[in-house]
């Protein structure tokens, strides 16, 4: 077993039998910042959602999940430390993509709308506010650099180059289709308990069978931008459950993108673990 990955969250181990273990830690990012405070809970909470959808869709993907079980590991995780943030995946040949689907009008999408221009392929021919629902949702890939920034590409592009590393496999056109199909269902479990989906980016692999599998985090907000129902409102920026807390803090005090920051005062700390665990609780009827 060695260690292949220590991201910012997650630590993956390669069990070099075909299988990896992944460890969802506290650790939070804001401005591209390993911040120096774990927000308490938080990997627990995402690898609660990641575990509740991938089950949830089942029925439209296959996906990574082989356990949750701390006694299906080694010896190593069989500890309490890591208990609730592990879990054993299988190991696949990734595609070199993230396939983000975006439901309403917002960010670098309204900004290029506002200006009358196209994004990414997609242009629209009726009036949006910002925040407001798409008539349907559209898939926006990016590419997935190994170092600096990913680049957000078209949909067309994504399609042309995977057909001609896969050849023969319609490769894009299942991404395109499997990605919406689990938006849709997940987005209309979400809203029935109070949170609006409005994108999320999905990654996906190839298994030994060469048959298109669902692989990372699913429908966390580190990986998507959920909403409050009942406090959304179209032509607002609304809020967020992820780390508004943070960033804000970073903001007021001029500490956004610094490296030095030394630590997240308690209070930050705490409103921030509390968002988390509504979330997790709206969407899966329960705490951890």
């Amino acid at each position: 077993m060695k260690k292949i990955i220590s991201g910012k969250v997650r630590e993956v181990y390669d069990l070099e039998d075909g299988r990896m273990i992944i460890v969802t830690t506290d650790r939070i990012s804001a401005y591209d910042v390993i911040l120096p405070t774990l927000i308490t809970d938080k990997g627990k909470v995402l690898n609660a959602l990641s575990n509740f959808w991938f089950d949830f869709t089942k029925d439209i993907v296959k996906n990574h999940m082989i356990s949750y079980n701390l006694k299906d590991m080694s010896p190593e995780f069989q500890k309490s430390e890591y208990e609730g943030r592990t879990i054993l995946v299988k190991k696949l040949k990734m595609i070199p993509y993230e396939v983000i689907v975006r439901g309403y009008m917002f960010g670098s999408m309204y900004s290029a709308y506002k200006k009358g221009e196209p994004f990414l392929g997609h242009s629209f021919e009726r009036k949006y506010e910002q925040a407001e629902k798409l008539e349907e949702p559209i898939v926006t890939p990016s590419t997935k650099a190994a170092e600096g920034h990913d680049i957000n590409v078209t949909l067309d592009f994504m399609k042309k180059d995977l057909e001609e590393k896969f050849p023969g496999k319609n490769l894009g056109e299942k991404i395109e289709k499997t990605a919406l199909a689990v938006f849709k269902k997940c987005y209309d479990h979400a809203y029935k308990n109070g949170i609006i989906i409005a994108d999320t980016k999905f990654e996906f692999g190839l298994d030994e069978d060469g048959e298109l599998v669902l692989a990372d985090e699913v429908l966390t907000p580190d990986s998507s931008r959920f909403w409050n129902l009942e406090t959304y409102k179209t032509g607002t920026s609304p809020a967020s459950y992820d780390k508004q807390f943070i960033r804000d803090w970073l903001t007021d005090n001029n500490l956004a993108g610094d490296p030095n920051i030394k630590s997240i005062p308690a209070e930050i700390v705490e409103k921030t673990s509390a968002l988390y665990h509504e979330c997790v609780r709206k969407i899966t009827g329960k705490d951890l």
